[in-house]
């Protein structure tokens, strides 16, 4: 019985042929012959996959589909439920350590033989937790080609990230949410040192572990429940750290710990919110619990007691958490125990946004296991990043990370729906952390707190009836502490600034030349992809791949232009550690640098200018470099930016990869080409100016509001009466 098509949408329809939407909507209305759909709706409809690429291939388009949408295209076709994707993920690894050509040359084997390699494959990965047999049939064999193509062409993370979008469709009611790339490396930083041996009992598919290795930990040890979480975890990290031993185990760490016996350098866990079934009456005796048995509803002090057991004396674990673990009556007993005993060494407030859930500001946990007759401590550091995180312009996309492990009531999200949630600045928010981390650790007893966002509070003033550890309550500042004179000041300096800021808006703005293109639809043209420009010799296409050996000296005061740099359109502002002089490029004027991951708003790509030159490429970060004579940077940036090209030649659901290669670059004559890059010139320069008015309006705001309901600052003279000033009124006051 032939076996029922895949249906997609018209979005996946321009990924397969590699054109834009607007091109699939020409499609549909100028020819007669385009599939009718099968589904969905008038607003959405759905169309039988087959059918769109016969349509396709006779008119020269299937020849547009790469390895990546071939994986993805015969994954959709093939019968639902006889092919699983933890079945597939150990294939990755091993694909990912074979040469090209032997990849040529498995994809070309007979059905009978490739099935017999795949098993073969597949059960010498014992290092790969799961069952220990797996078997392919005959029926899989189109997805096995497609797989080992795909590694080939596009690397094994591509092909990992093709796997978990269809894992997460199956899995989305588990309510898995992603931890952002950024925040992982701002958790791995915050443990003191380089710990070797790095557990995460919640591990997700591994973000916090590979953050842990590209700090240099050899040894990285995970455990999760959902089983295929737990496969693509232990794949992905020895993609991403082959000269790593990697320990991962699939189970439920606080029912069945599968490290009972370990005792770990650094815990980082992003463990479960909210989860009542966590095991509160079966574990209620459990040695683990050494400052008090978690209440029913604090499976959170649960994780927190966990992590602490499997350390060694003196070793820190860092703990992404809801904000109500910090005052919640029922765990108050919990958290007392904890600060007395000096095991709570800092709490970290981070913006809504920062991770998922996106509505909620999560908090870092950094704590520390006491040591025997080890140095006192007599306070708890306290950040406030919730106002200072946050910035008119974008940072760092949030969804740019590795999905970890959680049950939260919710799936999973798409990257390019959050673009209208605030954006974080990233590398101030880390900044800001670890600077005030550092200062403390150094001398907990000499830290100068910075009010409004850092103060270390001695633990005597924490014992109270509430124990309420949110930073808010412990750093907040009243504008009445600083002198009215300086903060009219600060006022006016803001207006001034923002006066002036806007009227370089409006002359950004003032072009009126904009014209309508001739004809009754868009202008359409040929267009090549990015990878074909390569080949032909008219670019050079560049990335950084990330290193986990020591940082290299020659590198460390260099600057490093990053994903982020690019969305808020500032300079170079990231940490060179971990990465090398010879596998880093060194970014040229005129070079056109685009994300490597979308999301989170703000420009995709932009042309390098002088004040970039000379900074090291970031890991997340995809430069293309155009031969001048052939190119135009400005052209070449604005195209490649464009959010329908950016979603054509992206993969993933909830991390969301630009596959550099497969955008598309029109082909116009150099002269046209520089038309339309002046145009993208001034565009961006409108967004810059935008951005840099929206943040200076935000600034003064934030002061006149803090001035006016601090008493620093009162009202203009209005016409209705006299200023709040003006002595007559204090007179009056006194007398009443």
């Amino acid at each position: 019985m032939p076996q029922p098509s895949a249906q997609v949408t018209a979005a996946e329809i321009s990924r397969i042929a590699g054109v834009t939407r607007a091109t699939v909507s020409n499609w549909r209305r100028r020819h007669d012959d385009f599939p009718a759909p099968t589904g969905g709706n008038e607003s959405s409809p759905l169309y039988d996959l087959t059918a769109v690429r016969a349509w396709l291939a006779t008119r020269g388009h299937a020849a547009a589909t790469n390895a990546l949408e071939e994986l993805r295209t015969t994954l959709r076709l093939h019968p639902r439920g006889s092919v699983a994707v933890a079945k597939l993920l150990p294939l990755v690894l091993a694909a990912a350590r074979r040469a090209p050509d032997e990849l040529t040359a498995l994809a070309e084997l007979p059905d009978a033989d490739l099935v017999t390699h795949a098993d073969g494959s597949a059960a010498q990965l014992a290092s790969v937790p799961g069952p220990e047999a797996v078997r392919f049939s005959p029926e899989d064999t189109a997805v096995l080609r497609a797989l080992a193509l795909c590694v080939r062409d596009e690397g094994g993370e591509a092909a990992l990230g093709v796997l978990a979008e269809r894992e997460l469709e199956d899995t989305a009611a588990s309510g898995t949410y992603v931890t952002p790339l950024q925040l992982a490396d701002l958790v791995a930083r915050l443990v003191p040192g380089r710990p070797a041996r790095v557990l995460d009992p919640a591990c997700g598919s591994g973000s916090l572990l590979a953050a842990a290795s590209r700090r240099g930990a050899s040894e990285l040890y995970g455990q999760d429940s959902i089983p295929v979480q737990a496969r693509r975890s232990a794949v992905a990290l020895m993609l991403a750290a082959p000269d790593t031993t990697v320990t991962v185990r699939i189970g439920d760490s606080l029912r069945a710990d599968a490290f009972e016996q370990l005792t770990a350098d650094a815990v980082l866990c992003n463990p479960p919110y909210g989860d009542r079934d966590w095991g509160h009456d079966e574990l209620t005796y459990d040695p683990r619990w050494a400052y008090g048995v978690p209440p029913r509803a604090e499976s959170e002090l649960a994780w927190v007691q966990h992590a602490l057991a499997h350390l060694e004396p003196g070793g820190h674990a860092v703990m992404i958490l809801p904000p109500a673990t910090a005052s919640r009556a029922s765990g108050r007993r919990v958290r007392m125990d904890l600060v007395r005993s000096g095991a709570v060494r800092a709490i970290v407030a981070l913006p809504p946004g920062a991770a998922a859930p996106f509505h909620v500001g999560l908090q870092i946990w950094v704590l520390q296991r006491p040591e025997p007759a080890g140095p006192e401590r007599r306070s708890v550091l306290f950040v406030d990043t919730t106002v200072a995180g946050v910035t008119g312009g974008p940072g760092d996309a949030p969804t740019s990370g590795v999905t970890s492990a959680g049950r939260r009531g919710g799936g999973p999200n798409s990257g390019f729906s959050r673009t209208s949630r605030s954006t974080l600045d990233w590398s101030a928010l880390s900044g800001t952390v670890l600077t005030h981390w550092e200062a403390f650790t150094e001398a907990p007893d000499d830290f100068a707190d910075e009010p409004g966002t850092a103060r270390a509070v001695p633990v005597v003033d924490l014992l109270d009836d509430v124990v309420d550890l949110s930073p808010a309550r412990h750093v907040r500042v009243s504008r009445t502490d600083v002198e009215p004179a300086e903060l009219a000041r600060e006022a006016d300096e803001a207006r001034r600034r923002l006066i002036a800021r806007t009227e370089s808006l409006g002359e950004a703005a003032r072009s009126t030349d904009w014209r309508a293109a001739p004809g009754p639809s868009p202008r359409e043209w040929r267009t090549a992809t990015a990878a074909d420009l390569a080949r032909g010799g008219a670019l050079t296409l560049l990335r950084t791949a990330p290193e986990t050996r020591e940082p290299d000296p020659a590198v460390s005061a260099l600057p490093v232009l990053t994903g982020g740099d690019i969305a808020r359109g500032t300079g170079p502002t990231g940490d060179p550690t971990g990465l090398r002089t010879e596998s880093a490029p060194v970014v040229a004027v005129g070079d056109v640098v685009v994300r490597a991951v979308a999301g989170g708003g703000g420009a995709m790509a932009r042309v390098a200018d002088e004040a970039d030159e000379g900074a090291l490429l970031g890991p997340q970060v995809h430069l293309f470099r155009p031969d001048p004579s052939r190119l135009d940077a400005w052209f070449l940036a604005g195209f490649l930016g464009a959010e329908e090209n950016i979603a054509a030649a992206s993969t993933g659901s909830t991390i969301v990869h630009v596959s550099p290669g497969r955008l598309r670059v029109p082909l116009l004559p150099l002269e046209e080409q520089r038309r339309y890059g002046e145009a993208f010139r001034r565009v961006n320069e409108l967004r810059a100016e935008a951005r840099h008015a929206a943040e200076l309006a935000e600034r003064m705001a934030g002061l006149l509001a803090g001035g006016l309901t601090g008493g620093g600052l009162v009202p203009p003279p209005g016409a209705d009466g006299p200023s709040p000033a003006d002595p007559a009124v204090h007179a009056s006051n006194a007398s009443a």
